[in-house]
């Protein structure tokens, strides 16, 4: 897949100190369009963020399965014609956390169900909103006075995939 962006403190204002090892984590991601053509964007409403659905891999799964189920679990839905966009890693010094996320453009399959959030989901305010390519872009471009660590990171990664995303459907 290819690399569309490195992202470390500096590029998002902070500066903790580097550690001395980070913990290492794989995600899945997906910019999924229903029949519409809106895409479907997580309003983190108690922390003012959007992001794209997916999340972490977790122990014996590949990254598709991983995407599957996190998508299921965040926008109640399923996906096909799944197309690799790229990947985006993240150095987050405050947690040691090396994050690598690959992020897919996929299709909506069939009908939307019931989310199954987790509680921090749940905490942060979760709520679904499906908008068109470049409004969602123009919402995330918007975010730049985001106060939360993770939100930064969030929102320097979605456009990235979102951009390349773009690119891609011109191609």
């Amino acid at each position: 897949m290819k690399a569309l962006k490195i992202i470390r403190d500096e590029d998002i204002g902070e500066s903790f100190p580097t550690p001395s090892a980070y913990r290492e984590q794989v995600s899945a991601r997906a910019v999924i369009f229903d029949d519409e053509g809106k895409l479907a964007l997580l309003n983190a409403t108690k922390k003012n963020f959007h992001k794209l659905p997916g999340g972490g891999v977790e122990k014996g799964e590949d990254i598709q399965t991983a995407l599957a189920r996190e998508l299921r679990e965040e926008i109640g839905c399923a996906a096909r014609n799944l197309r690799k966009i790229g990947i985006v890693e993240e150095c987050r010094n405050k947690y040691a956390l090396h994050q690598v996320s690959h992020c897919f453009l996929a299709n909506l399959d069939g009908e939307i169900g019931a989310t199954d959030l987790d509680e921090s989901e749940i905490a942060d305010g979760f709520k679904t909103v499906w908008m068109n390519l470049k409004d969602a872009i123009k919402t995330l471009e918007s975010e730049s006075a985001i106060e939360n660590y993770e939100g930064k990171f969030i929102r320097l990664r979605e456009l990235a995939f979102l951009r390349e995303a773009a690119n891609v459907i011109r191609a």
